[in-house]
């Protein structure tokens, strides 16, 4: 039988995820929320994602990883902690209902800086890493219509408010065709938190 690239260790294709996740507690209050929606709308993929914001996804080489995690890495060490608020819901119509970012600066611009590593995510001309750019939180995706109008008739007049500070990275790795990510990497944002975040982190944690 011929041999080909793909059944080469080293060319195994692997999918990645680098997100934002928030803390345990507001963690386990959206987890509530997306349980609550996958049972009343039918929805179990709402309850299969997990929290988190997604920075950038994307498929490469196992060959590659250790580059890819390098760069990422250093971008990280340069940002400083941010806080993140999430502020009631929004949707994409007609597939997708999400918690929105009411502070997007931050994210953006670790979004643009992200890209300078856009190479060593780029597996082929067909395979370009995917970067954020509508920052949010997802409910619940791939919504089926009856399930996104009745959903959104609700979320739309839903209140929700939750803060966290973002001080780490998380790289999630999974083989193509597996379904469950795991943690590869944790990227500290190590630089000074800025001042504007200061007294909002203070008071989360007094």
């Amino acid at each position: 039988m011929e041999t080909t690239l793909l059944d080469l260790p080293g060319y195994q294709v692997n999918e990645y995820l680098l997100v934002l996740q928030p803390h345990e507690d507001l963690w386990n209050r959206i987890m509530a929320v997306k349980k609550a929606f996958s049972e009343k709308y039918d929805c179990p993929m709402a309850l299969w994602t997990k929290p988190h914001i997604t920075l950038v996804n994307f498929v490469q080489y196992a060959i590659k990883e250790e580059k890819a995690v390098e760069k990422m890495g250093r971008i990280a060490s340069r940002n400083s902690p941010f806080a993140v608020v999430l502020k009631d819901f929004g949707s994409f119509p007609t597939h997708t209902i999400y918690i929105n970012i009411s502070t997007q600066t931050a994210i953006v611009e670790l979004g643009k800086q992200l890209r300078e590593a856009q190479a060593l995510m780029t597996l082929n001309k067909d395979n370009k890493p995917h970067f954020l750019s509508e920052p949010h939180l997802t409910i619940a995706r791939k919504l089926k219509p009856w399930q996104y109008e009745k959903g959104w008739l609700e979320y739309s007049n839903t209140p929700f408010t939750g803060m966290f500070i973002a001080d780490h990275l998380l790289l999630l790795k999974r083989k193509v065709g597996i379904k469950k990510y795991e943690v590869l990497k944790k990227f500290e944002l190590k630089g000074e938190p800025c001042t504007e975040n200061k007294g909002i982190q203070l008071g989360l944690f007094a």
